[in-house]
């Protein structure tokens, strides 16, 4: 089992916009697709400073490769939606980790 995380940084002034939009658009399309898994959505509290917020979002995904088939079939029209609500006042690095148990 992987995890692929996306963590967010934005202005604190649109942190509960964007908020809103990963419960109600961003969440719900994804499970719709039902390739990601048991979403998280985490607010990070280590290096915050006071204009900022940061939070991540965590999936579970099979593996590596329906991962990719995800991205490629929805993950980029949801990135490129968030680019046209938020412009540059979010930013967003993904990161893909395996579960050790």
């Amino acid at each position: 089992m992987l995890v692929y995380n996306t963590t967010y940084q934005m202005d604190i002034d649109d942190a509960r916009n964007f908020v809103i939009w990963i419960h109600e658009c961003y969440i719900p399309q994804v499970l719709d697709d039902g390739t990601l898994k048991s979403p998280r959505l985490l607010r990070i509290l280590s290096h915050k400073d006071q204009e900022t917020e940061c939070f991540s979002l965590q999936w579970e995904v099979e593996n590596s490769a329906e991962l990719h088939k995800w991205h490629v079939r929805q993950g980029m029209k949801l990135n490129d939606e968030l680019q046209k609500l938020f412009k540059d006042k979010v930013i967003g690095f993904p990161t893909l980790m395996e579960v050790i148990e």
